[in-house]
């Protein structure tokens, strides 16, 4: 007999959903007028020189010319303090101060004019950092170095300052394929939704790393198990949580799937619970998988597959989490290397890389299908974009 998310559910694989009433109907940034600044992290080039900046309508879908507004290189993921006042970045390099690491660098934000002011940067811990995240009490940064497969963690000083990492993990090994896995590349890294351990998502090991995580201490220390295999090639990149804080998505950027996972919330623990792919059965040509996201309202979860250039839409499974397929919506571009979802769930922006542009779709909060607005703006090499509420603090 199926159980309902509206009863309690004790199995402790199936443990894994709250209800789905009760979910917040508008996400944490969105302004009283809905109107959003939208920061966009880039590859920089003949394109692209750092940081844009746009303005979003919550209400019609419109996003505005981005504009430059902080030189940096290659800041290809952002994220804000929980006091959205200061803005965080990878520096995606592998020789920054001459110290052989990336950097990460701090940024006071303007809401009212969108502009970003240079507070400090610091070394990253290792080489080519590519994800970084703030945790819930705005005390630390964690930081993934994709070069040398290394994680790292740095303390949030007043006024949003950063120090010298505090502690820095070198992840050991390697898998089946000899290209891309000779060694460990750190691809992701978060606290869960309780502050209490962080999850690493490492490409080059096939394995999701876990950690007991000290925001006081800016310390990281491995968990009892440590880390919880995937398949031989599936190459984890990132994951997202279930609002209820019990379920994982990890996306699988060389197998192109997505493996859903029940999470132990009081040991820190995985368990797997299905693999499904985030391509259609009749497609046969080269592609790789980039982003994960969850709705808002824990019904759909959505994944972006670089060379098929598409959205794949899966809804979830009330009783168990588990995912059935929706269908594919194209990006209208080319490698869709991220997206994000806006106002609640009812927009979703996607960051199509090589056509440097972001396209808008509406999300329709019945089927979780998208359907593309006529929204595209121009912007070189687009990887990452978060939103910022543009009221006054």
């Amino acid at each position: 007999m199926a159980m309902s998310l509206m009863h309690p559910v004790r199995s402790p694989v199936l443990l894994v959903l709250c209800s789905l009433a009760g979910l917040p109907a508008t996400s944490s940034w969105a302004s009283s007028n809905g109107q959003s600044l939208v920061y966009i992290g880039t590859y920089t080039g003949t394109k692209s020189h750092g940081i844009y900046v746009s303005h979003f309508d919550a209400e019609t879908g419109r996003l505005s010319p981005p504009e430059l507004t902080a030189e940096t290189t290659n800041p290809t993921f952002l994220a804000l303090h929980p006091n959205r006042r200061v803005l965080y970045t990878v520096g995606e390099v592998g020789d920054f101060g001459g110290k052989g690491a990336g950097s990460v660098s701090a940024f006071r934000l303007d809401a009212a004019s969108g502009k970003l002011t240079l507070l400090n940067q610091q070394p990253s811990g290792g080489t080519s950092p590519c994800h970084l995240a703030v945790d819930a009490t705005g005390k630390c940064v964690l930081v993934a170095n994709y070069g040398n497969g290394s994680i790292s963690a740095l303390p949030i000083q007043p006024e949003g300052f950063l120090g010298p990492p505090t502690a820095v993990i070198q992840h050991q090994g390697s898998s089946v394929n000899p290209q891309r896995q000779a060694g460990p590349h750190a691809h992701f890294i978060t606290p869960d939704p309780a502050n209490r351990f962080a999850l690493a998502c490492d490409l080059g090991l096939d394995q999701v790393l876990l950690y007991r995580f000290d925001p006081d201490r800016t310390s990281l220390a491995p968990n009892d198990p440590p880390s919880v295999p995937l398949k031989g090639g599936s190459g984890p990149r990132h994951l997202a949580f279930h609002p209820s804080g019990r379920l994982v998505y990890v996306i699988n950027e060389m197998g192109c799937t997505l493996t859903v996972f029940a999470f132990d919330e009081k040991r820190g623990r995985l368990t797997e619970l299905q693999t499904v792919s985030t391509l259609p059965e009749t497609f046969t040509g080269e592609s790789t998988c980039a982003e994960v996201q969850v709705h808002p309202s824990g019904k759909f979860v959505y994944a972006s597959n670089r060379g098929h250039d598409s959205i794949a839409i899966f809804a979830v499974e009330p009783d168990t989490g588990k995912l059935a397929r929706v269908g594919h919506e194209p990006t209208r571009g080319k490698t869709p290397r991220h997206f994000a979802l806006a106002s609640g769930g009812k927009w979703l922006l996607a960051e199509n890389q090589d056509s440097n542009d972001i396209v808008v779709f509406h999300v329709d909060p019945r089927t979780g299908k998208l359907s593309a607005t006529g929204q595209t703006v121009e912007v070189g090499s687009p990887v990452c974009v978060i939103f910022a509420a543009t009221a006054s603090f």
